[in-house]
């Protein structure tokens, strides 16, 4: 068991699920050769009403400035009501809570040029009483960065091993950490491999509307993927370009779902929707296994796998069918559920900036440097009480 201060970790991904929501406490290393170790006390998803993921969903297409303004105030009391609820669930009392760390939600993101989470954290701070450590992406894309992934931190300082390790998330995209033994900084590198889930999850619910997402893999099991709709999707320049890189909805919109479907009705008499799903969900897994082929020369013999592709049993044949002899592995075998994973990662992101240590990981984004990243949101004190100096509540760096 470990002792002393917890934090909370928010993340609302591209997959629009959402808000997952994690109470965690950290032991810092007890030398330099070694990790951060972790003890997650509660873990839950709180999930999105059709309407609140309609609302998300349109914010990323359209909207005036009244609509942006409105979903970030609301969205920031769905990211207090999770952390509630997850810090109920823990058991751990509000004061033993140091800070929240709070991804928000993506709703633009071209790096290196510009990028944009919402989700008020004033709106958080006032409701839970609980400084709040958020807009974590805006310092490391300032500093020339990709701004994402920002989970290699946490991938190199709690998941490292005594060998090369690569760590996949499947969320609504894909990205890779490559993980040197102990987990050593300036080895690690990462990117965005391409579509994880977001992909998938817009076919099947384009195709089968009363459903969200293929479960366990079933439809596309029953199908077979299209190649030659593969070869074509495939020849996209961001297959191509080499790391730093990072993605989003920004590249696989719904006219790029919608392109996918027809160019599979083309290609193929009798198409079914089964064939479809299929060459979705092999377009993940060949994107990956791709990605691996050009831009990992690392002796990584393991992948382990998280996120909610990663309960995907047919896309995750198909990737170790891909990658062999590279062994797949369940982060959910190793660790603790990996959908947990990233919200974590988050919690982990506020403490290092309390710290004043900085939580990108340069090899990974391209920024010119390490960076502390994120912007603090001060608890209201009437209510959490003045347990926290001057110097925690300064402006951020």
């Amino acid at each position: 068991m470990i002792r002393g201060e917890a934090f909370i970790g928010l993340m609302s991904g591209t997959s629009l699920d959402g808000i997952s929501a994690c109470v965690v406490r950290f032991a810092d290393p007890k030398s330099a050769a070694s990790v951060f170790s972790l003890e997650l006390l509660a873990f839950e998803v709180k999930e999105y009403s059709s309407d609140q993921r309609k609302r998300l969903l349109d914010a990323m297409q359209k909207g005036s400035a009244q609509d942006y303004c409105r979903l970030g105030f609301d969205l920031g009391s769905w990211l207090a009501d999770a952390a509630l609820a997850v810090m109920v669930e823990s058991g751990v009392p509000r004061e033993q809570v140091r800070a929240i760390g709070s991804h928000g939600q993506t709703l633009w993101h071209e790096a290196p040029h510009s990028t944009w989470q919402i989700g008020e954290s004033a709106v958080i701070a006032e409701r839970l009483g609980i400084d709040v450590v958020s807009d974590l992406r805006v310092r490391d894309v300032a500093a020339g960065g990709q701004g994402a992934p920002l989970v290699p931190i946490a991938d190199a300082l709690l998941f490292a091993s005594n060998h090369w390790r690569a760590l996949q998330n499947i969320g609504g995209i894909g990205n890779v950490t490559v993980v040197p033994p102990g987990g050593a900084l300036p080895a690690v590198r990462a990117f965005d491999t391409g579509p994880g889930v977001g992909v998938l999850d817009a076919v099947v619910r384009l195709l089968r509307p009363k459903q969200r997402f293929d479960r366990d893999g079933s439809l596309a099991r029953a199908g077979t993927p299209i190649e030659s709709v593969l070869t074509e999707l495939l020849t996209h320049p961001y297959f191509q370009a080499p790391p730093p890189k990072s993605t989003g909805r920004e590249l696989f919109t719904p006219d790029y779902v919608s392109r996918l479907v027809h160019l599979c009705r083309t290609a193929k008499q009798n198409c079914t929707d089964e064939d479809i799903i299929a060459t979705a969900t092999a377009l993940t897994a060949r994107s990956i296994a791709d990605a691996y082929r050009r831009f990992m020369p690392e002796p990584a013999e393991e992948v382990v796998v998280s996120g909610g592709g990663a309960k995907n049993a047919t896309l995750v044949e198909m990737l170790q069918s891909l990658i062999a002899p590279k062994k797949v592995r369940q982060f959910d075998d190793i660790f603790f559920d990996g959908e947990a994973k990233e919200a974590v990662a988050f919690a982990l992101l506020a403490k290092l900036f309390l710290q004043g240590i900085s939580g990108n990981v340069p090899t990974a984004t391209g920024a010119s440097g390490p960076r502390i990243l994120g912007k603090l949101t001060p608890a209201n004190r009437m209510l959490s009480g003045a347990r926290t100096s001057s110097a925690q509540v300064s402006q951020s760096p």
